[in-house]
């Protein structure tokens, strides 16, 4: 779900504690995201197409090695800039930062941040005290609008209102007026929505539903408008006194909407969660989906190189298979090549088949086919080639295919540790993986130099119990933690027959307690594919009995005594163990 105005008008009410603050930084870490830094505080500006908002937020980004122009342009007007006041017009989704400011000579100024938090039209502007666009996060010119461009050096024109009655101000007559004229099948909701701006869906429904008890109901089966009037004021009322509640709804643990008032309406089909502040759930809302939304910005082309590399490999494979399998019957070639020679006697050149009592099979008659251009002796000879060629054949495939399975397990490794992959640097590690491994071509030397190479940490959790837990980022990583780093006494997990990170357990020579064991197993179970799924089997055993056969691909290992835990994967646990 999108912010709506109202919701928005919440989170504009929790930053007026930002007033006074100064920006210490200006970060992109999105394309479409801009965080101010502001002491320890970090103001987030989205303007996204899928969730565009304004919120504080605690989740710590990473920055791209290089910052975007955009970004630069900011940090050199707003860097040290106050912020004066946060305003949003009624009900619009749109908030303007103004920001106390001084010019590179030191003078005094104003700069004015607007943000547009309007779905595909989202845009981020910087404004200067006259009004004047210094840039925008996305221009737009005459091809993209003709009615409104948002370029340098233009005056800054808000969007056009929507035209119809702000929900806030209407009145008792003008309500019923409207409903008396509205047409008798239409649903409530869409009244709501058809008549008054400021108004969304989901809180449409909701209106309805407190008046009726039915997202579905229609006017004419409303016993009294009054019903319907008196959910749209109570709403209007909260509005006007920013009287809040922020609740998220799940369905099946999984975020399904969020809301700034209690949401009744989807009843025992979704679990309500109440959250301290706007900025609290949003930040719950989103993490998931932007995380992924991120991997699959920055994967996007590891993501395509490894399914195209998996696909390729499973077409080969199925073709050797078939191969393999005609190699099983090479044996009538041999059969074949003993009944020429045996009956060479009776064979005259130039014959197209020879039909004989084949003694291997109680001297049931066989017929061969001949080349008639050869004779009875090359005939013989080139069955028997054909029986040795398969032969030979048979040995080399079934090496093929033992490799051709080991790659494909190896791709279908790093499908998941894409998947997982958060940071900037996790898809430079898996990238530079792919490369070792041959399934990307090799950089030139100038491309490497551009690239920036940092060595990555693992992920880190501490349990209950108080023990550290490790977790690679990455196949290669697997190897250096488990083969490398981890100590002998240290315990290894890992999700039975399914792709996922190594975990190490750091007992430091102890024995865990059973919590410690059961969480590290949920994390390994968190980060695999098998991530959605309940009853995960995750094996696990003293670091000292896993090792890496010979020649095997990062992140392959063998294990032997181990125990199996079943556990279900928990995103709660995963974010309160971090650290």
């Amino acid at each position: 779900m999108a912010l709506d105005a109202i919701a928005l008008q919440a989170v504009v009410a929790e930053l007026q504690e930002l007033l006074g603050l100064r920006i210490d930084k200006v970060q992109q870490p999105a394309r479409d995201q801009i965080v101010l830094l502001l002491r320890s505080r970090r103001l987030l500006l989205n303007a996204g197409a899928g969730a565009p908002r304004l919120q504080l937020t605690a989740v710590s980004r990473e920055n791209p090695a290089e910052p975007p122009m955009f970004c630069m342009l900011l940090r050199k007007h707003l860097a040290g800039a106050k912020i004066a006041a946060i305003t949003q017009p009624p009900l619009e989704r749109l908030v303007r930062i103004e920001l106390d400011a001084s010019d590179e000579l030191g003078r005094a100024g104003r700069r004015t941040l607007v943000l547009e938090a309007m779905g595909r039209r989202s845009n981020l502007i910087l404004l200067d005290e006259d009004g004047r666009i210094i840039d925008s996060l996305r221009r737009v010119d005459a091809d993209l609008s003709a009615t409104r461009q948002v370029l340098p050096g233009l005056f800054y024109q808000p969007p056009a209102s929507a035209g119809r009655l702000p929900f806030l101000d209407e009145t008792p007559e003008g309500f019923q007026e409207k409903f008396r004229s509205a047409p008798e099948e239409q649903k409530l909701d869409a009244f709501l929505l058809d008549c008054y701006f400021g108004i969304s869906p989901l809180m449409a429904r909701e209106l309805a539903f407190q008046a009726a008890g039915d997202v579905d109901t229609r006017i004419f089966q409303l016993h009294s408008p009054d019903l319907l009037w008196n959910a749209l004021d109570g709403l209007s009322q909260r509005v006007r006194e920013n009287r809040f509640a922020p609740v998220c709804l799940l369905q099946d643990g999984k975020p399904l909407d969020f809301a700034c008032i209690p949401v009744r309406q989807y009843g025992g089909a979704a679990e309500s969660v109440g959250y301290a502040s706007m900025s609290e759930l949003l930040d719950a809302f989103y993490d998931a989906k932007e995380r992924q939304e991120r991997a699959r910005q920055r994967g996007a082309d590891l993501l395509k190189a490894a399914s195209n590399s998996r696909d390729r490999l499973r077409r080969k494979l199925a073709a050797q298979e078939k191969e393999y399998a005609e190699t099983q019957n090479r044996d009538r070639f041999r059969v074949f090549g003993d009944l020429i020679t045996a009956n060479l006697y009776r064979m005259e050149r130039g014959a197209a088949r020879l039909t004989c009592e084949n003694y291997y099979e109680d001297n049931a008659l066989t017929d061969i086919p001949l080349d008639p251009l050869l004779s009875p002796q090359q005939n013989a000879a080139k069955y028997y080639k054909r029986y040795t060629k398969l032969k030979t054949a048979e040995k080399y495939l079934r090496q093929q295919m033992d490799l051709a399975r080991h790659d494909l397990d190896y791709l279908e490794s790093v499908l998941s540790e894409i998947a997982n992959a958060e940071t900037e640097q996790d898809f430079l590690d898996i990238r530079e993986e792919l490369r070792e491994a041959g399934f990307l071509k090799k950089q030139s030397r100038k491309q490497n130099k551009k690239e920036v190479r940092k060595k990555s940490r693992p992920r880190e959790f501490r349990t209950s119990g108080g023990f550290r837990v490790l977790v690679g980022r990455s196949n290669r990583q697997n190897d250096q933690l488990t083969l490398r780093d981890a100590e002998r006494q240290d315990l290894w997990f890992h999700t039975q027959k399914i792709h996922g990170s190594h975990v190490i357990l750091c007992t430091g020579g102890k024995t865990p307690d059973d919590t410690s064991l059961e969480e590290a197993a949920m994390l390994a179970a968190w980060f695999s594919q098998a991530r959605d799924s309940s009853g995960v089997p995750v094996d696990y055993t003293p670091v000292r009995n896993v090792r890496k056969p010979s020649g095997a691909r990062p992140g392959m290992v063998v294990y032997n005594t181990c125990r199996t835990l079943f556990v279900t994967p928990d995103q709660s646990l995963v974010k309160a163990r971090s650290v």
